[in-house]
């Protein structure tokens, strides 16, 4: 049996095909634009779909696809008409639209609902954006849905959205699994609009999109991109987390209760239903990881590979320090107003520095996450690495130095589509269980371990790290 895990992603789509036995047959990715500048943040979901339907095709071309589930990142969502047409493009989490309109729950104690406190980068405010200001789209639509649930609406005509991702609009009670009629009346937002909300790994249906002849292929959801990653990463203990990074750097550790401590949501730490009952995740996020590298990449080295920019930089702490604010602040912040700061380049600087330097101020921000996780009771001790950051074997050993932890690299192109896999292999029975399908395909490659000189030199930095973000809103 083949099975592909779908991964919708910011800059693009990959689809990762494994067989019931967990070995790894083969990788399609599409990329797509998003429009990011001061003004907007956004990405057309017309081209989503465009680019899913290329790497489903191509895909089907060379394997016999039984089954697919579908992930994706969240807070963004599509708006349809009665017809299915798209009305606008799709914000992005980073977009701060929505920054004003938030304000009306404040003053609530929401997380006892949804689990998270207000704030606008989530669905439920931009919603309330376009209603305010675009009366006329908000009338016409007939569907709202988070990427995920487009797409699988998209390839079966059935709106679901799973737990985790249905979290991701603030409007989602994360007790009863369902969504907050509370939280909807406030916003003055349609709830009938919304998918239907499903447990993660729950068949939609066959694929009956006429744009797509590829045969009899069952699609399941699957679940938001974050904690697909941490299934794929076979973490199911507490103490434990997965370091994701792709386009935002976030890390995911299982927690067996939900934090009862205000000033624990009060820094932007959101709680998420594990699929696993009785337990839950929490997201420790910064908006630029990945991005950050990317943007200096294209913007000033373009003709290079990441690899080749790796082996460049100098096996040393740099010295330098940026702090990776380039889309705002994520947690413990969330201030969308923070702008990125570089600090200590000199004319010794040369380039290289500075991309090591960007993933060093990265894992700093991860640190400072870290250490208020751990006084909120939420200890962790070993982390395992996935997303495109993980393939540079640099960047984890500056995770290892920094955060002085050992960290622990998959044998997976992608632990978001593998995770994705072994949901929707659970759903269509070709793996018994998630234990077994864990047992099956997850697999390590390597391990990185702090060094200890190097620690302490890191830490040193990490102390003037600490206050630049004071410095940075004085001149900002």
């Amino acid at each position: 049996m083949y099975i592909g895990g779908l991964d919708i992603g910011t800059t693009g789509c990959k689809l990762s095909v494994y067989d019931s036995c967990g070995k790894f047959i083969k990788n399609t990715y599409c990329e797509y634009e998003s429009e990011r500048n001061d003004a907007v943040q956004q990405i057309d979901a017309g081209s989503v779909w465009e680019a899913v339907k290329k790497v489903i095709t191509k895909t089907a071309s060379e394997v016999k696809l039984d089954a697919m589930g579908v992930t994706s990142f969240g807070e963004s969502f599509v708006m349809l008409d009665e017809d299915d047409n798209i009305l606008m493009p799709s914000m992005l989490y980073t977009d701060k639209r929505g920054s004003e309109e938030y304000k009306v729950f404040e003053g609530l104690k929401t997380e006892e609902i949804t689990g998270a406190k207000p704030h606008g980068m989530y669905s439920l405010a931009k919603i309330m954006w376009v209603k305010k200001n675009m009366p006329e789209i908000y009338e016409k639509t007939k569907r709202i849905l988070l990427f995920q649930d487009f797409i699988v609406y998209k390839l079966t005509k059935n709106a679901q959205i799973d737990y985790s991702l249905a979290c991701r609009t603030m409007g989602f009670d994360i007790k009863n699994k369902c969504w907050s009629q509370k939280m909807f009346d406030i916003a003055g937002v349609d709830i009938e609009k919304m998918s239907k909300p499903v447990a993660g790994g729950t068949i939609a249906g066959k694929i009956s999109s006429p744009e797509l002849d590829i045969g009899d292929v069952t699609i399941v959801s699957g679940c938001h991109d974050q904690l697909a990653a941490l299934i794929g990463a076979g973490v199911s203990g507490v103490c434990t987390a997965i370091d994701g990074t792709g386009t935002v750097e976030c890390i995911t550790p299982v927690l067996d209760k939900i934090p009862q401590n205000s000033e624990f949501y009060s820094m932007g730490y959101t709680i998420v239903p594990h699929i696993l009952k009785d337990k839950y995740v929490c997201y420790a996020f910064s908006f630029t990881g990945g991005a950050a590298l990317k943007w200096y990449r294209d913007n000033f080295m373009p003709q290079q590979s990441y690899k080749e920019l790796d082996e460049k930089t100098k096996d040393k702490p740099t010295g330098i320090l940026i702090m990776p604010h380039f889309a705002g602040a994520a947690t413990p912040y969330m201030d969308e107003n923070s702008k990125a700061v570089f600090s200590g380049i000199t004319l010794g600087t040369d380039k290289y520095d500075i991309y090591k330097a960007i993933m060093e101020g990265v894992t700093f921000e991860m640190l400072l996450n870290l250490e208020n996780l751990d006084k909120n009771g939420i200890r962790i001790d070993k982390l395992y690495a996935a997303g495109g950051g993980a393939n540079s074997s640099v960047w984890l050993q500056i995770k290892a130095d920094i955060l002085n932890k050992e960290i622990i690299a998959l044998d997976a192109p992608e632990a978001g589509a593998m995770g994705t896999v072994m949901l929707a292999g659970k759903a269509v029975g070709a793996f018994e269980s998630m234990e077994s399908a864990r047992d099956i395909m997850v697999r390590e490659k390597k391990r990185y371990y702090p060094d200890k000189a190097k620690h302490e030199e890191y830490m040193k930095y990490y102390e003037k790290y600490k206050q630049i973000y004071e410095f940075g809103k004085r001149v900002n």
